[in-house]
């Protein structure tokens, strides 16, 4: 194996720009706001600010790119991934897409303040883009200003890569950058705007393709332009499934399926709450993109979402998010309808969703409880009153499930003993009644016999279920604690986070506070519970 090579100049950084190679561009080259036909991007520059400074980076993220750690804490670092300067081979735009918000069309919507960079190639001939998030106004910006403020982009920064040390498919994050000037927000549209501090991130990934990028062109009849688009994601991002052709489409799109049921899997097992699964929000690699208003299940409630804009219809809870992928996937369908022309196909390749997730599900519902199988004839029963209990008593999802691999695998005990290792997952005690108790009793000797009936040894239970289990997640109210220091100035909590969140499964002695159920004062307020598209 090659010995990886370290950059310590970013001008050695290699870029192939196969994007803007292959598919045709904007021929306008004035950033104003405007419907963009016939092209997939629009060059932009990113808008210069006079006074970053580095909040945090991602160590690994900065090794896909072979950037030595010294370069990282160099002030060439912080004016680059804020966008002020660019480096040779860099080429920036914003690409072109539509999508289908809260489920209605929405038109031409695109990168309105995320702007690439270009594509960076490592050692390993890997092609990274390098995304700004909050860099300035494009073409598609609508009425907004392309900035970000540092509550959100704290957010996706450490999102992003926590998700990635879940094991979750996802984006990745490279730096958190403050720009030293002021964002106006109004956080939850109520007409009381106020400045706060302005941020920019370095989003990474192989491509930042989505539904939506297909969808505007079928949307528009540019039925040749949409083909374009999808032979050159095959080309690039699906060699493996051989040059485009009807049959190699109709892979492509099975494949699209399978690993978009794969990341929701994942979503479900970690309690991962996207909260605005717009079609303009779904990647086409089945990564988890676009870190808004999401949030952490706490306690479990398959009904709750962390979107306020979603709070009347909660179209994107947590228990709804598998539905919600299933019925973009069916958008998607229907955008290269016209380069198929076949019903029957599409259907079969989007049925790979259903069986993938179901495979998939039980798969995870069995690592959580430290089976070694799923058994669907006595395992749905055994899940389905599980579930159940968790909603009966306001109960911390992730300790609970965590806590469940310290249970005593004796049937004999009484309900108190057995419920022991169980009692730091419980928000109110004193939802906790005599009845309750029998029945969570009863669940766990259930439980107990359906291990032992399996075979599996006790210590290999507990590997299983704490390899599938994380003790340490991304809870709503550790990010805002995180943000309220970044926005004095203080931004060793999230450098913290950022740390503690590289081994979410591993115990880490010491580290127990982050592991916590959510404290009474992050309840109601805003930033823990309530969150909106605004950033």
């Amino acid at each position: 194996m090659a010995s990886q090579k370290k950059i310590s100049r970013f001008d050695d950084l290699i870029f192939d720009n196969r994007f803007l190679r292959e598919l045709p561009a904007d021929p306008e080259t004035v950033n104003n706001r405007r419907q963009v036909f016939g092209a997939c991007y629009s060059r932009v520059l990113p808008t210069k600010v006079a006074d970053s400074q580095t909040v945090a980076y991602a160590r690994e993220v900065a090794e896909l790119l072979d950037l030595d750690s010294d370069i990282c804490g160099s002030d060439d670092f912080t004016q680059v991934f804020v966008g002020n300067r660019l480096l040779p081979g860099m080429d920036p735009y914003a690409t072109c897409y539509g999508g289908h918000q809260f489920g209605n069309w929405a038109g031409q919507l695109g990168d309105g303040r995320a702007i690439n960079l270009g594509e960076v190639v490592n050692h390993r001939g890997e092609h990274w883009m390098l995304q700004l998030k909050g860099a300035g106004s494009t073409p598609y910006s609508r009425n907004a200003d392309g900035l970000a403020v540092l509550r959100s982009s704290v957010r996706e920064f450490l999102c992003s890569e926590a998700m990635h040390h879940l094991g979750v498919p996802t984006t990745r994050a490279l730096s958190l950058i403050l720009t030293g000037e002021e964002v106006i927000r109004d956080m939850f549209y109520s007409g009381d705007p106020k400045p706060e501090p302005g941020a920019v991130i370095c989003r990474v990934a192989p491509s930042f393709t989505r539904f939506g990028s297909f969808q505007i062109f079928a949307a528009r009849g540019e039925i040749e332009l949409m083909k374009k688009l999808l032979d050159y994601t095959i080309r690039t991002d699906f060699p493996h499934l051989g040059e485009p052709s009807l049959d190699v489409y109709l892979k492509w799109f099975e494949e699209v399926c399978r690993r978009t049921a794969e990341m929701i899997v994942h979503w479900q097992r970690v309690g991962f709450v996207h909260g605005v699964m717009n079609t303009d929000n779904m990647s086409i690699l089945g990564l988890t993109i676009d870190y808004g208003p999401y949030g952490w299940l706490e306690n479990y409630d398959p009904n709750w979402t962390p979107n306020t804009t979603d709070a009347a219809d909660r179209r994107y809870r947590f228990g709804n998010q598998p539905q919600i992928a299933f019925w973009n996937l069916g958008q998607l369908a229907n955008a290269i309808y016209p380069l198929i022309e076949q019903v029957e196909p599409l259907q079969q390749a989007i049925n790979a969703y259903k069986d993938t997730f179901e495979q998939g599900w039980q798969t995870m519902v069995a690592a959580k409880l430290g089976l070694n199988t799923y058994d669907p004839a006595i395992d749905n029963e055994l899940n389905t009153e599980l579930l159940i209990l968790l909603q009966l008593v306001e109960t911390d999802m992730t300790i609970f499930y965590r806590k469940l691999a310290l249970l005593v695998m004796a049937v004999e005990l009484s309900d108190e003993a057995l419920m022991t290792p169980l009692m730091e997952a419980y928000y109110v005690p004193g939802q906790i009644t005599d009845d309750y108790k029998a029945r969570l009793g009863n669940w766990l000797r259930s439980y107990i016999r359906r291990v032992q009936a399996s075979g599996i040894a006790d210590a290999e239970r507990i590997k299983t279920m704490n390899a599938a289990n994380p003790k340490y997640v991304l809870r709503n109210y550790l990010a805002q604690l995180a943000i309220d220091k970044a926005e004095h100035g203080d931004f060793s909590m999230v450098n913290e986070l950022l740390e503690l969140l590289r081994h979410p499964y591993n115990e880490q002695p010491g580290k127990e506070a982050f592991a916590l159920k959510r404290p009474d004062w992050a309840r109601q307020r805003p930033g823990c519970s309530m969150l909106s598209c605004s950033s």
